[in-house]
């Protein structure tokens, strides 16, 4: 094949992570024809250096506390976790860092990979060149999907390359516990990976800049998650910034704002995340190279026919399975608009408009207690100008929580819109809540009135009578 051979394609997905897949999916399924270029492994970031290993490393700490708050059990949870058998589960669920299993996914849906970097070259086009320096021109007869994620951000501190801090993926994908780990952050990642290294036999400090922990939740999330993880043996100090970092003979010299020195063996810095758009030709067609992309509900860029952005990429809701969400969307975008079928774009709720990502997005925090959330927290409801009420129950007062755990500490709040009667958000923390909050997802995303709420009978005794419990208080107050 020669360097200026076209190969024209009904779509072409940059990306192979979730998202593209399930771009390529919904076109494929559509009887789009339909290339999907990734330049690293078919699966991307979340099946091999964030969302499944992270929760393999989790899934055994959270077993083990949820075990030593059992009554006839705690006592035989008492020892150290196997951290080899949990490394060695953790490099099952990501295939060993192997993607023939996603590959032939791909294949089975009837979508070409393409290995190698992609970038845009002008309308409708994408070049890919291969790891030997081969080019392949694509074209889109339909539309480009920039699925390409994000990157972990490092701070602009001297000499940092130098010390080889870890970011995420090196968080999740280490080969053994340091025994001294500092995590610097306050986020999802620096709170998740904290609970999992303490627990594995590293000894955490955890600098967090701001006042505490998870602080796009409610911020009794952060609290208790924060009073877990200092019970655990982790040493929190929040209002602190890092000055400087530095590697003296092994060892991992951090110097903090307050004039604290601390020594580790390793350092994590979870600090936020930077679009994957800097070398993907985005000045071909006039945007700016390492930009978000901004997009309508459709997921199509601002001022496009032909070109979309589709996950983190659009900055929308840094989340996986909301990344996979937008994916199904665009997906059926792209198939509508290339059969010529109008779009709903009158029904928000319909199958064209990405509207979730704007009123109903949840996320899990998967430390001890689980945080989870959907909607707006009290601030962003207010913030939004909404008039609403905040309803709190302390979850340790439902049955099902007594019996789940001896000791159960949690807390759950609903925001409830007093115009329309209807839940803008909902956030549980405490030990099991994650199997929790679909059904608040289902509540905010369905705009259930309180009056049908009612009829949605929890069963018992389950956590989930926390939706009655918090419906009396509504009621009563």
């Amino acid at each position: 094949m020669t360097e200026t051979e076209s190969i024209a394609y009904d779509v072409v997905v940059l990306g192979a992570g979730p998202v593209g897949e399930n771009v390529a999916d919904r076109t494929r399924a559509a009887g789009l024809s339909t290339a999907v270029v990734e330049s690293e492994l078919v699966g991307g970031e979340c099946s091999y250096w964030a969302c499944v290993p992270s929760k393999a490393l989790l899934r055994p700490v959270i077993a083990r506390a949820d075990a030593r708050r059992t009554p006839g059990l705690s006592q035989s949870v008492q020892g150290p976790l196997d951290a080899a058998a949990i490394l060695a589960h953790r490099d099952y669920y990501t295939s060993h860092w192997k993607d023939d299993g996603q590959v032939g996914w791909l294949d089975s849906i009837g979508a070409d990979l393409y290995r190698g970097h992609g970038r845009l070259a002008g309308s409708r086009t994408v070049t890919v060149t291969g790891s030997d320096g081969e080019s392949k021109v694509l074209t889109a007869r339909h539309a480009v999907a920039v699925c390409t994620g994000t990157r972990a951000v490092l701070p602009e501190l001297p000499g940092l390359a130098e010390v080889a801090p870890w970011t995420s993926r090196e968080a999740t994908s280490a080969k053994a516990a340091p025994g001294r780990l500092v995590v610097v952050g306050g986020g999802v990642v620096a709170t998740e990976m904290a609970t999992a290294w303490q627990a594995l036999g590293s000894q955490v400090t955890l600098l967090v800049r701001g006042k505490g922990l998870l602080n796009r939740m409610e911020p009794f999330a952060g609290e208790l998650v924060a009073e877990s993880l200092a019970e655990a043996g982790a040493d929190i100090r929040t209002g602190t910034s890092v000055e400087s970092v530095t590697r003296e003979n092994g060892t991992v010299v951090v110097v903090t704002d307050t004039g604290d020195r601390i020594e580790a063996d390793e350092i994590l810095f979870a600090t936020g995340r930077s679009p994957h758009t800097g070398d993907i030709g985005l000045d071909t067609v006039g945007l700016e190279p390492g930009s978000w992309l901004d997009v309508d509900d459709s997921l199509r860029v601002t001022g496009s026919e032909w070109l979309y952005a589709v996950g983190d990429v659009n900055h929308r809701a840094l989340l996986t399975h909301q990344g996979k969400y937008q994916a199904r969307i665009a997906g059926a975008a792209i198939a509508a608009r290339a059969s010529g079928v109008p779009l709903l774009e009158s029904d928000p709720w319909g199958a064209h408009a990405a509207t979730a990502d704007h009123a109903a997005v949840p996320q899990v925090v998967f430390t001890d207690p689980e945080a989870a959330a959907v909607g707006l927290s009290l601030a962003e409801a207010e913030q939004a100008g909404h008039r609403v009420r905040a309803v709190d129950y302390d979850l340790a007062s439902v049955s099902g929580a007594g019996l789940y755990a001896d000791g159960y500490r949690g807390r759950a709040r609903m925001i409830v819109d007093l115009d329309d009667e209807v839940l803008l958000g909902v956030t549980f923390v405490g030990p099991g809540v994650s199997e929790l909050i679909h059904s608040a997802t289902i509540a905010v995303a369905g705009q259930v009135p309180i009056n049908r709420l009612w009829h949605a009978v929890p069963s018992f005794p389950t956590i989930s009578e926390v939706w009655l419990r918090l419906l009396e208080a509504y009621r009563d107050n």
